[in-house]
């Protein structure tokens, strides 16, 4: 049987009776988990992972669609949808690349690859996502700066100049990506969670999840708690007032955006807010 040499897609055999679970490789991504980077995508795949219905990438985080060299001419899907290891009874076949939303190119390609695609995306506490962007960098040796002065570089040379590398400011400006999103996919197609919700109990929203993407519950799921960073300091009150002030216009317009109440990500000048 012959497949397209563009999209890797395989026309299922006539013969296939209908109700069994086939052997059969991937032809179409159903879903990606988008972003945002340091808001729990890792622990999304996990939990993903552990459904018997859902395909994944062997190598998470792939960045097909945010990689230049895959659309300097026409692309070809084959790289992706050859990653998938499906198993025999997959429905779903999903991605997570975390750096997705905060890409414009990438959400565009996405949605020219396929317009029905649906996207899980996690919001964290803006400075909270920052400061461990930060913290991550750190430990890798890329970043020289204190927060607050990596922060004062980002307003320095733009907020929006630097779309790899550090952007802690950008990345943590949700409202921008959000717009892109409702730009191109209906709102039925994106599924929001806050990280916070998520990580406190995630099972509810797991459950949730499971719906928007069509794959029956599952009971059971081990929180296997992967990639948690650990910070060498915690955020001082000057940092968080600093870097609350950016962001607290932008929380504005999410809660209008998305119905939500984020009291709990505005800086307080209290005496928890030190802590």
């Amino acid at each position: 049987m012959q497949s397209d040499s563009k999209t890797g897609q395989t026309p299922a055999p006539s013969s296939a009776r209908p109700g069994l679970f086939l052997r059969r490789k991937v032809d179409h991504v159903d879903f990606v988990v988008a972003g945002v980077q340091k808001a729990g995508t890792t622990a999304v795949h996990d939990f993903l992972a552990q459904h018997p219905h859902i395909a994944l990438l062997r190598d998470q985080a792939l960045h097909f669609f945010d990689k230049e060299e895959h659309f300097t001419g026409e692309p070809d899907y084959r790289i992706l949808l050859g990653n998938f290891d499906p198993g025999w009874r997959w429905r779903v076949a999903g991605e997570v690349t975390a750096d997705y939303l905060y890409y414009p190119r990438a959400l565009e390609r996405i949605a020219r690859y396929n317009p029905k695609m649906k996207l899980i995306v996690s919001l964290r506490n803006p400075v909270e996502r920052a400061f461990s962007q930060w913290n991550m960098r750190r430990d890798k040796g890329q970043e020289a700066l204190e927060f607050l002065d990596a922060l004062k570089r980002d307003q320095e040379i733009g907020i929006w100049k630097g779309p790899r590398g550090n952007a802690y400011l950008a990345r943590s400006l949700y409202s921008p990506q959000l717009e892109q999103v409702f730009k191109l996919f209906p709102r039925d197609q994106a599924f929001i969670i806050k990280y916070e919700n998520f990580r406190t109990d995630p099972f509810p929203l797991l459950d949730r999840m499971f719906d928007f993407l069509g794959v029956p519950r599952k009971a059971g799921l081990k929180n296997e708690q992967r990639n948690v960073g650990s910070y060498s300091r915690k955020l001082t009150f000057e940092e968080r007032e600093y870097a609350g002030g950016i962001f607290d216009e932008d929380i504005a317009k999410i809660e209008a955006l998305l119905g939500w109440d984020c009291g709990d990500w505005r800086f307080k000048t209290s005496i928890s807010a030190i802590a």
